[in-house]
């Protein structure tokens, strides 16, 4: 069991913390952390604005090996984009079209069903989000999720953003709980998180207008936590945010969590730009993708697990992420449309041995996990002649 279960990991982080000798302006942060304090709107302001990100990184991982040890987590998934059809048009979003596009496409169930038996005897989950479908409605998604159940009971469905949900209630003509309720029924495991981008209306209306609102996010996260169907969440941000509207984002999830305890992980991605879709939009660097992971890892006390999600972020941009404060990497993907048709650059072809090479490399131990963060077992590498003759019978 990691140490992040354990009662005694706060015990663990103060100790360490005070083991060590830290600049004086970073003494009022080491204090609070080491309290069990939570830090405040103008602690975030000093993190984001300090000079010193090798010491963020340094007290942010020593937060992350508090509660894990060493361990560094990832799982075996697939990405299944159900749909490129929707009915809004985003400003960041590189994936949507309209439904007379010539590459619109929409998989129905069977299409479906046999895209996933093409990795069911190797992945123990099924992530799915996509565009908002004028046609489809809750019947679609519960006959959807229980053929999925029905033929693959041992893989997890992880699906659907909060303005999908948002999307199926209203055109189903039923409740946000009653739908979430008859997902869950029909197989729907967890959430995902995604589609939060920053939660602030004023940037909601520049970059998502027409999307759900940051309150409406936050409502159906707190549903499906109330309905124990754990979520992750998410931010997407160097598009036009200030600095303390991204601060204001991680205190609103922070909020939520203290009453509901059901978010699992926090994934914070960057915006990848284009010359067409937001022109005005800021360019994250590495270094600020590892001081938005670091000050997540801070700030989010309550939420166990922080993503360095490689497939927005780059593998090499991930392995330091793990020595950031970042204790996941996500999974082996597969294949994958959204982040890619937005410009990244991440490899599909990733097998447990290949994450677990980011991971070692990182100075980490992989632990391959289940969806839920229940299941835990360290990934132990083949021997060298075992993979050649892994790579001899798979013909190369």
């Amino acid at each position: 069991m990691p140490a992040g279960e354990s009662s005694v990991w706060r015990e663990n982080l103060s100790r360490n913390l005070q083991a060590n000798v830290w600049p004086s302006d970073f003494e009022p942060i080491v204090t609070k952390l080491s309290n069990g304090e939570q830090l405040s709107r103008s602690d975030g302001h000093f993190l984001f604005n300090s000079k010193d990100l090798d010491t963020i990184g340094r007290i942010a991982n020593i937060v992350k090996f508090a509660r894990f040890d060493n361990s560094a987590f990832f799982n075996v998934n697939v990405h299944i984009n159900q749909t490129n059809i929707c009915t809004l048009a985003c400003r960041f979003c590189a994936f949507r079209r309209g439904r007379r596009a010539k590459d619109a496409y929409a998989m129905d169930i069977d299409e479906y069903v046999e895209d996933l038996r093409n990795y069911a005897n190797h992945v123990d989950e099924v992530h799915s989000v996509g565009g908002l479908h004028p046609e489809w409605d809750i019947e679609h998604y519960s006959a959807l999720f229980s053929r999925v159940k029905d033929e693959f009971p041992d893989i997890h469905i992880k699906a659907l953003t909060a303005v999908e949900i948002k999307h199926i209630s209203k055109l189903s003509g039923i409740t946000i709980r009653n739908t979430l309720k008859k997902l869950r029924d029909s197989g729907l495991g967890s959430l995902p998180g995604g589609g939060a981008e920053i939660l602030d209306d004023d940037v909601r209306a520049i970059i998502c207008k027409g999307k759900e609102s940051s309150s409406e996010y936050l409502e159906i996260h707190q549903t499906a936590h109330e309905l124990g169907i754990p979520t992750n969440c998410t931010m997407l941000f160097g598009t036009v945010e200030t600095i303390d509207q991204r601060i204001t984002h991680l205190l609103k999830l922070r909020d939520l969590q203290d009453k509901t305890e059901g978010f699992q992980c926090f994934v914070p991605y960057p915006f990848l730009p284009d010359d067409s879709r937001l022109p005005e939009a800021q360019l994250a660097s590495g270094t600020e993708i590892l001081r938005m992971i670091a000050i997540s890892r801070l700030m989010l006390d309550n939420i166990p697990h922080i993503k360095a999600y490689r497939m927005n972020i780059g593998d090499e941009i991930a392995e330091l992420a793990l020595q950031f404060g970042a204790d996941d990497i996500d999974g082996t993907v597969q294949k994958e449309s959204i982040m890619h048709l937005a410009g990244s650059n991440a490899p599909l072809d990733h097998d447990k041995e290949m994450l677990a090479k980011i991971v070692i490399n990182s100075g980490s131990k992989p632990v391959q996990r289940n969806t839920t963060y229940t299941s835990f077992e360290e990934y132990i590498l083949p021997k060298a002649p075992a993979r050649r003759q892994l790579r001899m019978a798979a013909g190369e």
